[in-house]
């Protein structure tokens, strides 16, 4: 059976495939400690999943309106103007089966054969495909370590071209951490507005923040940049319900509408469960996230005093999110057990191998001088991981 263009074009998603190759070794009695996937190690709080039972009790079990239940999208508009200072409408807000069908919704109306979407690198990795999938070439842009990975304005312009369509923002940042100032989102932007590019401004970290660092939605900022830029968030990572599948977009109407006639004819609506349980996320008690934003900085701090401490590892220290993206460059060419490290990806094949240490190398990202490391998971295997980690580093000649 021959199989489309499309379809052979795919790379299947590094990060899941890491994850899946390290319970594969756990579900074989091996002990592997998996930085791999990034999802928050929390159980969903009580007063989510009461209400995902109070819904199912009450028989709301069946579909839904296709963007969303006017409960859910209520819950959305207040949360962007309380924590964002952002208005819209029901009628703007899209909401779908996690932020990554909304990413994907987004690119499918936005972009078509021909548009260039630029790209900051190091990216999340289904951004790359997404773009792929939707007609476009994604324009790369190699942002440096010593700007903690962020894109600069002349790094920007050097890439814009006539069929520069948009370019995918992400703050904090997967896999860095990096998060934007204010006074660096508005530089960009004025370029953006200038030169009539589409932002897609993929928020989903906003809450997990350390160190007093702010977020900043870039649609806020003006209401020239609010007209040009699709806001993805949703609940997966704050509130630890990756499994729940709820993510929203917020976009000017006619986006909006595109992409909720695009739902239509795939997934329909998500499942009204999970959007009843997304509005206890968002209204509810907020009390859990600090919790665990708590034990996300402790693991942070450990995380990074210990990677700095490992000669020739170098790591900033991300103020958001919870992954950590060290440059492990000085170890390429050389050798471990007569094996050539020829890229990160060596490195991490051989953690994988050889220590029971799963992490993901940073070529899946856009930057093969590096890997990332989740801290979603205990101190325990973190200071068992990073034990492991530096074992290996030592035997490389």
């Amino acid at each position: 059976m021959r199989l489309s263009q499309r379809a052979l074009n795919i790379s299947p998603s590094p990060t899941l495939s890491i994850d899946a190759k390290a319970k594969k070794l756990i579900a074989e009695g091996e002990h592997v400690i998996n930085f791999g996937v990034g999802e928050p190690d929390f159980d969903t709080p009580d007063n989510i999943k009461a209400a995902a039972i109070d819904a199912i009790r009450s028989g709301m079990t069946k579909y839904t309106a296709v963007a969303g239940t006017d409960a859910l999208k209520q819950a959305i508009r207040e949360k962007f103007k309380r924590d964002n200072g952002l208005d819209y409408q029901a009628n703007q807000i899209v909401v779908s089966v996690g932020a990554k069908h909304s990413l994907y919704n987004a690119f499918q109306v936005l972009c078509q054969d021909g548009d260039e979407v630029i790209l900051p690198a190091p990216y999340w990795v289904s951004y790359l495909e997404q773009i792929k999938l939707a007609g476009a070439s994604p324009i790369i842009v190699q942002t440096r370590p010593a700007n903690n990975f962020k894109l600069t304005v002349e790094e920007l312009e050097s890439v814009v071209t006539k069929r520069t369509r948009l370019i995918v923002m992400n703050s904090p940042s997967n896999p860095t951490g990096a998060v934007y100032t204010r006074d660096e989102l508005a530089a960009l932007g004025e370029v953006l507005v200038r030169q009539g590019i589409v932002i897609i401004s993929d928020e989903i970290y906003e809450k997990l923040l350390y160190d007093d660092a702010e977020h900043f939605s870039i649609a806020s900022l003006s209401p020239a940049l609010k007209e040009l830029t699709v806001v993805i968030n949703g609940v997966s990572k704050s509130y630890s319900m990756t499994g729940w599948r709820i993510g929203y977009a917020a976009a000017p109407v006619a986006v909006a509408k595109a992409m909720a006639d695009l739902q239509s004819q795939s997934t329909s609506n998500p499942t009204s469960i999970a959007q009843a349980a997304s509005v206890e996320a968002i209204n509810g008690d907020q009390a859990s996230l600090g919790i665990m934003l708590a034990e996300f900085d402790q693991r942070r701090r450990y995380m990074v005093e210990r990677l700095r401490a490992m000669p020739g590892v170098n790591c900033n220290l991300p103020g958001g999110a919870f992954y950590v993206f060290p440059e492990v460059s000085a170890y390429l060419s050389r050798t471990y057990r007569g094996q050539t490290i020829q890229g990160a990806a060596d490195l991490a094949r051989i953690l994988l191998d050889d220590a029971r240490v799963a992490v993901v190398p940073g070529v899946a990202f856009g930057d093969d001088r590096c890997f990332r490391l989740s801290y979603a998971t205990s101190m325990e295997k973190i200071k068992e991981g990073l034990d492991r980690l530096e074992v290996i580093l030592k035997e490389i000649d």
